[in-house]
């Protein structure tokens, strides 16, 4: 009984399912784990010596004086953004300045200003989920919380407070309902012996009920003031930890010391239940408390195409130094060679003194021409482009959830392409995969199955709330609960004995406590969600319990009161999968109701019970084929002889110190056998909807869902059955269950043999490479195992699994599985994990999640997506993407997701080659003017080339471009593969985009130089000056990259055509403009082209040039695109064709094909692994005064 334990005496806490074997990890920081935190009730001037922090919160990461400093840092970090500032300080310098500076710093402010504004609106503007038009501000988040009121024992009286303002050593009044403020050691409430009912939600995702006790010596100061204000004991601790399950410490009180455990603390997070008041010691406040620690740190989160843009960066730097060497070279050579007999014309300024001077100062001058080889606004339109992309989420009606009011909120405009990129995804259960509630759905009785809805000629129809059973003939039945089998009713009426000992068995057999809010009003509080639905399932049926002593059972059945004497209660373990009461019914019969997995109760059957046994067995089948949560019900009356002697043995085995566990197990045993079977109850542990459909989806895209939970084992797995993440086809699921590191490793790499056995060979790539010592981490390919397999792994073990020497089979082991579910997991576990992950396998990760405990994996992984849900806002607020269904993630990945990272693909992929052929004219001219760093275009026209002429036909393809609808990126999730492995834009793809820009370049350049050289005008005129070539080679190379952003455009709509071809006729306008006659005239030395534009358009020779300039252009990435799907498929390809045909020869519906899983699934006693209610039951704890059972003894 070691749960019950903690309520006897102050034994410290045996909680496994917070893994508290969990060994000190290698970071631990030793020093402070010889420090002890000391702290006196009542004594702020003592505690303020040790200068521990207030109880504010700060979760966000920008406050008014570091903002700019910081956020400067962050985009600095970006080569480019730093490139610019150096280019910036080089264009002021005159002697090399080729540019006016202002044509640099103006775009640098701009861009600065612009992405500063972006990441303070991401760290400031948050949704407020329920309200749709009301923004908060997470500064403004903060506030809330940390202005909460508090009621604080302040001069031997209660005054209301601030949150804020709670220190080390204040004693606070928490009032039910109310969440925890701090972390506060229990001193008293309002329950018998102290004991306070908590909910732990927001920290490890679990609703059922906790159960808490006050220290010994202050639990009878109650909510006496003179006497909390008067206790002056000394606490000594350990210091702040991100420990959930641990906590030592002692209390020093009237000259008496007292230890201290887990189960003394209330830690913040936790909300107050079923109890009237508390009163406890503030130990840790704010960033010290365990909620905090384990929240995790926020990170700038960065894309990988962020990471590839300053790689690229680094090589253009390299293209552009080697360029301007090479033109410094050569402008030396001709200085030396030809230069000379210029100097008559153009003599060396004075600071020149030889040629190689001039050609290191012409060096930096091309470093500056050249500079557009990275434009700027490259950066503006990114932001541009993630910002149009978000908005698409936000507007999305098909992720907006009616039931809230609540539309898909993207809270971070920077990781949208990321979206598209995703292949490992880790997921909460509680509250994301399931709807956390649990709904009595069927059972079988005797060998008959209830739960169906039939029609007035006994046919099975499906349900429709129509059918719904009538409970008005029972006045104290639950109006929340639905059944639509009216058959079960009937039974119940007619007074079925086996269905009246089913419902009666179920109505005893259980550890809820029963409690009365409101006079009247009956509420269940349990320790398992299981429990408390088959307890109101059978209130409504007839059966209800009403109350409780440490002696007997209230349940009033089909309106009268009984009551039965409790004589023991055989509690659920995690070995025995069961539980079982003995009871006195009023005539005195000894009876024994037992409840459990059915693959234990099945072996304590008897034998007279075997066909009934098969055929509920195959009732087991069908539930479990629909994903319930099922168990065995059973029955055995006992002979008063007997059950003395048993009673005896029992007593002595009670009381036993040594091996007291495993000698009341053997006792159990003895009097749990040739049970008579009852049926089996199934219930569902609620999925959201399309969960198991998003899953399946999911997969088919080659992401991998991983189910990272704090609730238990059997829970979790059965809902990875559910959910479709395990499936019966898959050729094993591995359990990794050890408790100690020889154990854990044993397991894992007996796994690995199984799904690879090569992989344990010294011949093994991996192996040979790890023999060589690399550098940790490093990227960790994958490996196909001989078959689909699954992974379990607890909290417990996974404490062993994530140290440095294990963390590597771990990842092997866990990645070449098709799914993995870990339980009884930590918050910082679950960071842990996905941090591993990240670190070794170098791919994109997502988590989600929906509350507290799911916040340190949302800020550890790449991206990270919060539901909005029970558990409140914690995870939403700290996420990057919020909704409210789990089903939306499909639709976030497969379709937004891929629609951005295609759309950024295309635009980085078109930016840099319209630049590189923009630019390298330069380069082919150099050749022409004596390496002297002139330009070939006119300088209105360097500054609108990216500005005006380029810009909207390009934004144009990137926010509204779709290679297919959404209907078939759903449909065929394939589509998703390109994003994972990067195809679409990589560094193999910018070296085409290089090579496709230096081609372009070329022929823009001596395409027009052949055209014009030595050509006269129809009036023999020469037109071959250099500003009717600049007219004509910028007019040229506007129409290429018009064309060729058309060629790349799969989805035209009216704006697309407006930005394609617009932008076109505005750079004819504006062209027309700047060489006007009025401008020129005016301006002439900013205005220098007169007249050029009329004269060059109407030339022939223009339009010759323009068509095979275009032609030329063109020729080789229409015959590219023609010619690589049919040498050089990717699997896209072969979708894409699949498509086409789908449209053309539509397939027939398939029929779907039941199928039963296996008996694992089956196993599916969901009850809390630690030990139950029972020993507090029968300790008289509990007792309360009862009004209800009085108030209905009238029924």
């Amino acid at each position: 009984m070691k749960y019950i334990n903690v309520f006897v005496s102050e034994s410290p806490w045996d909680c496994s399912w917070y893994c508290c074997a969990m060994h000190e990890t290698q970071n631990e920081n030793k020093q402070n784990e010889k420090e002890e935190r000391i702290l006196q009730a009542n004594n702020r001037n003592f505690n303020s010596l040790f200068e521990y922090p207030d109880n504010s919160i700060k979760t966000s990461k920008y406050n008014f004086f570091n903002f700019l400093p910081m956020n400067l840092f962050e985009q600095f970090q970006r080569l480019a953004n730093a490139y610019f500032l150096i280019l910036l300080f080089l264009q002021l310098i005159p002697q090399i300045s080729s540019l006016a500076w202002y044509t640099t710093v103006i775009p640098l402010i701009v861009v600065l200003s612009i992405t500063g504004v972006k990441d303070a609106i991401d760290d400031v503007v948050k949704w407020l989920p329920g309200l749709p038009s009301l923004y908060l501000k997470r500064h403004r988040s903060d506030q809330q919380v940390n202005n909460r009121s508090v009621l604080i024992l302040m001069n031997g009286r209660i005054e209301e407070n601030k949150w804020r303002n709670v220190q080390v050593g204040d004693i606070i009044k928490l009032e039910s309902d109310h969440p925890v403020t701090a972390d506060v050691l229990l001193l008293s409430s309002s329950e018998p012996y102290g004991l306070t009912y908590i909910e732990t939600a927001d920290l490890d995702g679990e609703t059922n009920l906790k159960v808490k006790q006050a220290v010994s010596v202050t639990s009878g100061m109650e909510d006496n003031l003179e006497l909390l204000s008067a206790f002056n004991g000394e606490v000594r601790c350990e210091p702040p930890n991100n420990k959930l399950d641990r906590f030592s410490g002692t209390l020093s009180y009237l000259g008496n010391s007292y230890l201290l455990d887990p189960e003394r603390l209330l830690l913040r997070g936790c909300v107050i239940k079923n109890t009237e008041w508390c009163y406890g010691l503030v130990i840790y406040t704010g960033q010290d408390t365990k909620l905090m620690q384990n929240s995790g740190r926020s990170t700038f989160k960065r894309t990988h195409i962020d990471h590839l843009m300053n790689v690229l960066v680094v090589w253009v730097f390299m293209i552009l130094g080697g360029m301007c060497f090479l033109l410094s070279i050569g402008h030396g050579i001709w200085e030396s060679s030809r230069g000379y007999y210029f100097q008559a014309f153009l003599p060396w300024e004075h600071y020149i003194t030889s040629s190689v001077m001039s050609s290191t100062l012409v060096f930096w001058s091309y470093f500056i021409v050249l500079n557009t080889m990275v434009p700027i606004s490259l950066y503006v339109s990114v932001e541009i482009i993630r910002l149009g992309n978000s908005y698409y989420i936000n507007w999305d009606r098909k992720m907006f959830y009616a039931p809230k009011n609540m539309p898909a909120q993207a809270r971070t405009t920077t990781l949208n392409e990321e979206l598209g990129q995703v292949e490992y995804v880790f997921s909460d259960k509680t509250g994301t995969l399931t709807e956390n509630v649990m709904i009595f759905k069927k059972c079988s009785i005797n060998g008959k199955t209830y739960g169906h809805s039939y029609d007035d000629n006994g046919q099975c129809v499906p349900k429709s709330p129509n059918d719904k059973v009538d409970f008005s003939y029972n006045r104290l039945a639950d109006p929340k609960f639905s059944f639509y089998d009216k058959t079960l009713v009937e039974a119940v009426k007619s007074e079925d004995p086996l269905v009246y000992l089913f419902f009666l068995c179920l109505s005893l057999c259980h550890t809820v406590i029963p409690e009365e809010k409101v006079e009247g009003e009956l509420v269940y509080q349990a320790q398992s969600p299981d429990e408390g639905a088959l307890v109101t399932a059978t209130r409504n049926f007839g059966f209800v319990f009403c109350s409780r002593t440490p002696e007997t059972i209230t349940v009033i059945e089909m309106g009268k009161i009984r009551i039965y004497r409790l004589l023991a209660i055989l509690d659920f373990s995690n070995e025995r999968k069961r539980m079982s009461v003995i009871v006195r019914t009023p005539e005195d019969r000894v009876m024994l109701f037992c409840k459990g997995a059915d693959t234990i109760i099945y072996e304590l059957l008897h034998p007279s019970c075997a066909s009934l046994g098969d055929v509920t067995m195959d009732h087991l089948d069908d539930f479990a084929s629909e994903g319930l949560r099922t168990l065995m019900v059973a029955y055995r009356e006992l002979d008063k002889a007997f059950f003395q002697t048993w009673i005896k043995k029992h007593g002595e085995a009670w009381l036993t110190l040594e091996d007291r566990e495993r000698k009341l197990a053997l006792v159990y045993e003895e009097i749990e056998r040739d049970l008579m079977l009852l049926g089996a109850t199934a219930i569902e542990d609620k999925l959201q909807s399309g969960v198991p459909e998003t899953v399946v989806t999911l997969s088919k895209a080659k992401i991998k869902i991983w189910v990272l939970s704090g609730d238990k084992q059997e829970t979790a797995v059965n809902i990875a059955y559910s959910c479709r993440i395990f499936k019966d086809e898959m050729d094993g699921v591995f359990m990794v269950e050890g408790t100690d590191r020889e154990t854990v490793l044993e397991e894992l790499r007996t796994a690995r043999k199984k799904m690879r056995p090569e992989s344990l060979l010294e011949s093994d790539p991996i192996n040979i490479y790890l023999t060589r010592k690399p550098k940790m981490p490093f990227k960790v390919l994958d490996e196909v195992p001989n078959g689909s397999y699954g992974l379990v792994i607890s909290g417990y073990s996974l404490a062993y699994a994530l140290e440095k020497n294990l963390e590597f089979e771990l990842l092997r082991t866990a990645c070449m599985c098709k799914g993995v579910v870990c339980c009884r997991m930590t918050p910082l576990q679950k960071a842990q994990v996905v941090d591993l992950v990240k670190r070794y396998k170098k791919v994109v990760t997502l988590a989600i999640g929906d509350g507290a405990n799911d916040i340190g994996m949302i800020k550890a992984a790449h991206i990270g997506v919060g539901i909005s849900g029970r558990e409140g806002m914690q995870a939403t607020l700290s996420s990057d993407f919020s909704f409210c269904q789990f089903h939306y993630l499909q639709r976030l990945l497969l379709v937004h997701g891929r629609w951005s990272y295609n759309r950024m693909c295309k635009f980085l992929s078109y930016f840099f080659y319209k630049n590189f052929a923009f630019t390298l004219v330069h380069f082919w001219y150099a050749f022409f003017n004596g390496f002297s760093a002139q330009t070939v275009y006119d300088i209105w026209f360097i500054t609108f080339y990216n500005l005006i002429y380029t810009s909207l036909p390009v934004l144009g393809l990137s926010l509204f471009e779709k290679d297919v609808n959404e209907t078939w990126s759903l449909c065929y999730p394939e589509l998703y593969e390109p994003g994972q492995q990067n195809l679409y834009f990589n560094k193999k793809e910018f070296v085409k985009c290089l090579l496709h820009g230096i081609y372009n370049s070329f022929v823009l350049f001596f395409v027009p130089m052949a055209t014009v050289f030595n050509s006269e005008r129809s009036d023999g005129k020469d037109i071959s000056d250099f500003q009717s070539f600049s007219i004509i080679v910028q007019t040229t190379l506007i129409w290429v990259v018009t064309v060729q952003i058309a060629l790349r455009t799969t989805s035209w709509t009216m704006i697309n055509h407006a930005f394609t071809w617009g932008s076109l006729g505005l750079y004819f306008g504006i062209l027309l403009l700047l060489c006007s006659d009025g401008l020129c005239l005016m301006y002439p030395s900013t205005f220098s082209f007169l007249g050029v534009a009329r004269n060059s358009l109407s030339q022939p020779q223009m339009w010759l040039c323009l068509i095979l300039s275009t032609v030329l252009c063109m020729i080789p990435s229409i015959g590219y695109n023609f010619l690589r799907p049919l040498l050089w498929p990717i699997n896209v390809d072969k979708v894409l064709n699949r498509i086409h045909f789908c449209l053309k020869h539509p397939t027939p519906p398939q029929i779907k094909i039941k199928i039963k899983h296996s008996g694992l699934r089956r196993s599916a006693y969901a009850f809390s692994h630690k030990q139950g209610f029972g020993a507090l039951i029968t300790s008289g704890k509990t007792l309360k005064s009862s009004a209800f059972l009085k108030s209905k003894r009238s029924l």
